[in-house]
């Protein structure tokens, strides 16, 4: 039973963090109508991909045998399986020992986990139609399957046995680790409430899972169609020849006429730091900020009733308000915690934006704009204030930033000299689409450790941003070894053209593959505590804490060599990177606060709360966080944050804030003891990376860098201490 099969049903069905020819796909428009699950349960047989038992260590998924009709009776005959597991649990008439219940539970769901890894893979990154309609028609199923374990009155009698005898126990650290924290989620989840609330409580996780899949289906649909299109090249201008070829591109596939600019995840465009054409930075900004408001596709009904009924569901297990309820979990624990952290940003992060915003108007006045700084104007403008301050020109870093080399000769590179990493790309293992490519990952001993798979270009029928999950997760239990993914939004080049990233980009791929690192060199005995199975506002430390290799000198002048020439960066531009990395820290941090605070509040809401009008709750959650400033928008809005409303992430999105917190104090201790060395990269894979939740997420830390964490470096990184 790995922690990713108890989950919310939403987080099964939509993308971590998560129209092309793959098999699955091509022959999905002449599918049948969705079977019954009965009849779905009925048609698992051998000839389904899922059936057959993989051999350990590695689970490869045969994506060239799998159909899109394969998924919904493997999801089917996988609930069924588990739950007579479960049940086979509750009903053991033996006295409950930790073998026959805990490590019994961490063995059972194994089809439903394979399938699920799989099919959350696809439909996050490869999805269509047909697919989509299983997603809808299994949320509630997977959740009222969830249901059917935490709120099982025997199974829980047995964990709760256990779990008080636990002191009397000889049992090793993780062990007991393991007892605690599956006792935690059953108590979370409802399993101590009383029949008539367990019967409302799973009520409410089915309308819930709904609403999520509506959510996230309706996003993917609303950003496509607020693409931006244009047949006027001239619109276009300042945009390199390859980013229109790439928009023509785009515009073919989508069988329309000239251009099509695709819009990405967050509020603001990467192209509107290029687009010289003020009318086509607002036209594209408005599009963005307004996608799911539409008649055809308006998400807000959807979102209102989605605080609602967490807000209902916190009151019954006992909360004041859904983040009280999701955070007890957490590093952070609740919501006054989170609160004051946030609040110690705040300040520091808005005063820098005003002062950013000032510069901008002024070369806008300087160039007798005649205008106002508006949210469609900053990136434009403030790309050439960089220019100016720093000699910064990012069109002159991306000939050096080829995305092979940025992987092979810098990502693999700097795991490569902190933990001993190797890696052999494996053109023999079949993928989910043509852009996949698939590596296996071996040890500092030679010893294989785990296979790595990277999906970078961004498709109409992927979710935007970039995330990490598993196909499998570690386990000694269960003689598994880690089989990760990474998965990106780039601008897929031009046929022909070299795929040349900006320093963003770079950003994401060394932050990615920080979770992936985090999944492969997992040394865990249980799977339901391995890899990436660990609290939100930790997950995201060893994912952001990789990053700070992006641009680090050794790690730099591997990778960045000019595409064109081989010739390596040169030592004055890429001096110039490293000091334009504090530039724009008041607006990025600062759009980032605003997204965190309106999740915090959406999700402190009452249960006695009305339906709350969106826009207006919004606008009000931000004046009261003081973060409502008018050219600094949030990163996401209510409509389109799809991290809270599908993605688990649910009071939760200022984990990114807090895990920024912990990897720049971090990154402190590796500058403080001699930086990229592999006895630093052994000792923090040996103390934190392996670790996953075996041990209390506050502990671990304060184990490995000597004392808890502290916010100075965080500030100093960000620029952020003069304010």
């Amino acid at each position: 039973m790995t922690r990713k099969t108890l989950v919310s049903a939403a987080c099964l069905l939509a993308a971590a963090f998560f129209m092309t020819e793959n098999p699955a796909i091509a022959q999905s428009t002449a599918e049948p109508a969705l079977p019954s699950p009965a009849q779905a349960l009925a048609a698992f047989g051998p000839s389904n991909p899922f059936y057959a038992t993989p051999a350990p260590p590695f689970y490869a998924p045969p994506f060239d045998k799998i159909r899109d009709a394969d998924y919904q009776p493997a999801i089917e005959a996988g609930m069924a399986e588990q739950a007579k597991e479960m049940q086979a649990i509750a009903d053991n008439p033996t006295p409950p020992t930790f073998e026959n219940t805990y490590v019994a539970m961490e063995k059972t769901g194994a089809l439903l986990d394979r399938v699920m890894a799989v099919f959350n893979g696809v439909t996050s990154a490869d999805t269509n139609p047909y697919l989509e309609n299983v997603q809808t028609e299994e949320a509630p199923r997977l959740s009222a399957h969830q249901d059917s374990i935490y709120l099982n009155p025997k199974l829980f009698a047995r964990v709760r046995a256990v779990y008080e005898e636990r002191a009397t126990l000889h049992l090793d650290a993780e062990s007991q680790r393991l007892i605690k924290i599956t006792y935690d989620e059953f108590v979370h989840a409802g399993a101590a409430l009383s029949p008539a609330d367990r019967d409302r409580l799973k009520q409410l996780n089915e309308e819930e899972s709904k609403l999520e899949d509506a959510f996230s289906r309706g996003l993917l649909a609303d950003t496509k169609n607020a693409a931006f299109v244009t047949t006027d090249r001239a619109a276009l201008a300042g945009l390199s020849d390859a980013q229109i070829a790439a928009a023509a591109e785009d515009a073919k596939a989508r069988h329309v006429q000239g251009y099509v600019i695709p819009l990405q995840n967050t509020t603001q465009q990467p192209v509107l730091a290029e687009l010289t054409n003020r009318a086509t930075r607002q036209a594209i900004f408005e599009k963005s900020w307004t996608r799911c408001e539409q008649p055809q596709g308006d998400l807000r009904p959807t979102i209102a009733r989605l605080a609602q009924v967490r807000a209902e569901k916190a009151k019954i297990l006992g909360y004041p308000n859904f983040a009280a309820w999701t955070l007890e979990d957490q590093m952070a624990k609740n919501p006054a915690t989170v609160l004051h952290f946030l609040n110690q940003l705040i300040p520091p992060a808005t005063a820098k934006a005003r002062a950013e915003a000032k510069e901008i108007q002024a070369v806008i006045d300087a160039q007798h704009g005649g205008f106002e700084l508006q949210p469609w104007d900053w990136e434009f403008y403030a790309e050439q204030v960089r220019k100016a301050k720093y000699d910064f020109d990012e069109s002159q870093v991306k000939p050096y930033f080829e995305l092979n080399s940025v992987l092979e000769n810098g990502v693999f590179y700097a795991a490569h000299q902190l933990y001993g990493l190797t890696f052999k790309e494996r053109k023999d293992l079949p993928v989910w689409n043509p852009d996949v490519r698939a590596f296996e990952v071996f040890d500092a001993d030679g010893k294989p450790l785990a296979l790595w798979y990277c999906d970078y270009f961004k498709r109409d029928k992927k979710q935007g941003g970039a995330w990490m999950d598993v196909f499998q997760d570690q386990s000694r239990l269960l003689g598994h070894l880690a089989v990760v993914y990474n998965v990106a939004n780039f601008q897929k080049p031009a046929p022909g053209e070299p795929a040349l990233i900006t320093p963003d980009d770079v950003t994401t791929m060394f932050h990615e593959f920080g979770h992936a690192l985090h999944g492969m060199l997992s040394a865990a005995d249980y799977p339901s505590l391995a890899g990436t199975n660990v609290p939100r506002d930790f997950v995201e430390f060893p994912s952001q804490f990789n990053e700070h290799w992006a641009f680090y000198p050794q790690v730099l002048e591997h990778y960045a060599r000019n595409y064109k020439t081989g010739e390596p960066i040169p030592a004055a531009l890429a001096e110039k990177i490293r000091k334009a990395q504090q530039f724009n820290q008041g607006y990025e941090l600062t759009e980032l606060l605003a997204a965190s605070m309106l999740d915090m509040h959406w999700h402190m809401l009452p249960a006695s709360a009305p339906l709350e009008n969106v826009d207006q709750f919004e606008k009000t959650a931000l004046v009261e966080s003081h973060v409502a400033l008018h050219d600094v928008p949030p990163r996401y809005r209510s409509t389109y944050f799809l991290h809270i409303w599908a993605n688990g992430y649910a009071a939760g999105y200022y984990a990114y804030q807090w895990t920024e917190m912990l990897d720049d104090d971090a990154f402190q201790w590796f500058q403080q003891h001699g930086g990229l060395t592999r006895a630093n990269g052994d000792r923090f894979r040996q103390m934190i990376l392996s670790r996953g939740n075996t041990e209390d997420l506050a502990t671990l830390y304060a184990n490995w860098r000597g004392r808890a964490p502290e916010i100075g470096a965080m500030l100093q990184d960000r620029g952020l201490t003069g304010h």
